[in-house]
């Protein structure tokens, strides 16, 4: 099967499988496994941040962020499709008594400082305490900007607010923007890096931040059932990802653009403009096709992700531009017979 439902589906390369069959490990709850201590400094020192704490999950990433940062009846600020507020279970509220405030996403991807400011809460006993804004980079594969990033951060300095990056995907964005990692993660108090996405590890996601906030996180991490313990057979991949991974993921944006490509002139179906921008492929169409769509794509050996009016195509390390044609070709026989 030929799966675009997202980067997650990637597989472990044999190189990867072969350092986690060779990883030197310890009981990483007693900071004593040398494979994991390894990844968290590689990948502080590639981000320009103190310290690293690896997760199994970009989800307790988040998660363990917010409940570092911020106390019972805390708010964060959250675009209103955003990850850490849609899709991770309502965590921040459930676990942590957080309450999150939404701003809706500009067309470009960027939360808007001027409606941010406008929810930003006075100190008043009838509101909740305004205590962090959290970003996407990439949001549904749209990059955000270094400037923007650095007028957030001057944003937060001014609100006395804490600043934190929900950065599953912001190896994509510093690659399309021809920039480090560090520069990406540079302006955030606190960054999460998912490892198991378009870098391809199987398992895996680094929270980064000042070595007080990481010391913090390690309770949290802990309390919300993250203690691993021979975790450097996990982390061997990992740091396989961060190098090997991050060096190719030009592959999979040039992929999505060669796709957009052959979908653009497909009746009945029309590319999201503007939004290729990494790895994904938006489709915008008429009509219900959230059940007949993916149920035609998987007979004709594609898998994918369809809502009732839109989709998307994801593409990632196990996609070849063979793959590409055949994706085009299976949605361009469903639209056009749609169409018939």
């Amino acid at each position: 099967m030929i799966d675009v439902r997202s980067d997650t589906v990637t597989l472990p390369t044999d190189a990867m499988r072969q350092a986690m069959s060779n990883a030197e490990v310890g009981d990483d709850v007693y900071k004593s496994d040398p494979t994991v201590n390894r990844l968290q400094n590689m990948c502080a020192e590639m981000l320009g941040h103190e310290a690293a704490l690896f997760m199994p999950s970009g989800t307790q990433s988040n998660l363990v962020a917010l409940l570092t940062h911020c106390q019972r009846g805390d708010e964060y600020i959250v675009g209103a499709d955003a990850h850490t507020y849609k899709y991770e279970g309502g965590g921040a509220a459930a676990l942590g008594g957080i309450q999150p405030q939404t701003v809706p996403f500009a067309d470009n991807g960027e939360l808007p400082l001027d409606a941010v400011a406008a929810v930003v809460k006075e100190n008043d006993i009838h509101f909740a305490n305004t205590t962090l804004l959290a970003l996407e980079n990439t949001q549904h594969g749209r990059v955000q900007g270094l400037d923007y990033m650095r007028r957030a951060r001057q944003f937060a300095d001014e609100h006395n607010l804490i600043l934190h990056l929900d950065g599953a995907r912001m190896a994509n964005a510093a690659v399309a923007l021809n920039t480090s990692l560090e520069s990406v993660a540079q302006p955030f108090h606190s960054v999460s890096l998912c490892l198991s996405k378009g870098l391809g590890a199987p398992v895996g996601s680094v929270l980064l931040g000042d070595k007080a906030f990481i010391e913090q996180a390690l309770r949290w991490r802990k309390v919300t059932g993250g203690g691993m313990r021979q975790a450097g057979i996990l982390a061997a991949a990992g740091i396989l990802a961060i190098t090997d991974g991050f060096d190719r993921l030009h592959e999979d944006h040039s992929h999505a653009q060669a796709l957009a490509e052959l979908l653009a002139d497909v009746p009945g179906v029309t590319v999201r403009e503007g939004w290729t921008q990494t790895n994904m492929v938006w489709l915008d169409y008429e009509g219900d096709h959230g059940t007949s769509l993916p149920a035609f794509a998987k007979q004709q050996g594609v898998l994918m992700s369809a809502g009732r009016n839109s989709g998307r195509l994801v593409l990632h390390r196990n996609i070849s531009s063979e793959n590409v044609n055949t994706v085009a070709a299976v949605l361009t026989d469903y639209f056009r017979k749609s169409e018939d």
